[in-house]
């Protein structure tokens, strides 16, 4: 398939949706290196990758649902409790991508940021590229202090996003897309 192709068929599995098997070994470190391979002005390298499998998983889950229960009290229904428990474990493989920009630096933290989505923009299509299939979901927990405490990360760390890796069940239906030229315009340097 030619590369124009890939990136015209990429298309968001919902992690339920993702099985296994998931990347890892040769394939998982060919989507990590694709993912390191985006702009980065100043060669500042703003970002960091987590790898949680099954294990890292479960203790994620176990604490997302301490959390709903600790902010949600009495109104946390058990459905709710373990659907937030699941959250984590939704798909074989998860990636927690975090932002490290340097603050006093001139490249602005803006354009560090947009590295880091380009980042996680690689890390999809180059899991597509290989035969998997992904989702980038941010959500309530990559905002939560304890959920960045627990992952090694200090209160001011931006969770970029997680991604959930796998194989997906079954092909994923494309969704409308705008039209090109609803969103794009030339500008000639006339009013």
């Amino acid at each position: 398939m030619q590369a124009i192709d890939l990136l015209l068929t990429r298309r968001s599995v919902k992690p339920q949706d993702l099985i296994e098997p998931a990347p890892d070994g040769v394939d998982l470190d060919r989507i990590l290196e694709a993912g390191i391979r985006v702009p980065d002005h100043g060669k500042l390298s703003p970002w960091r990758v987590q790898v949680i499998r099954r294990q890292g998983q479960d203790v994620l889950g176990d604490l997302y649902a301490q959390l709903f229960v600790k902010e949600h009290g009495e109104r946390a229904s058990q459905a709710q409790i373990e659907a937030e428990r699941q959250r984590p474990k939704r798909s074989p493989l998860l990636l927690a991508v975090t932002a490290h920009p340097e603050r006093e630096h001139p490249i602005p933290v803006l354009e560090q940021h947009h590295s880091n989505g380009a980042m996680c923009m690689n890390i999809l299509n180059a899991a597509h590229a290989l035969g998997y299939a992904g989702n980038w979901v941010t959500g309530w927990a990559s905002r939560h202090p304890a959920v960045k405490q627990a992952l090694g990360h200090d209160e001011e760390t931006e969770i970029v996003g997680f991604i959930h890796l796998g194989t997906a069940k079954e092909a994923p239906e494309q969704r409308p897309r705008p039209d090109v030229a609803e969103i794009a315009s030339e500008w000639t340097g006339q009013a």
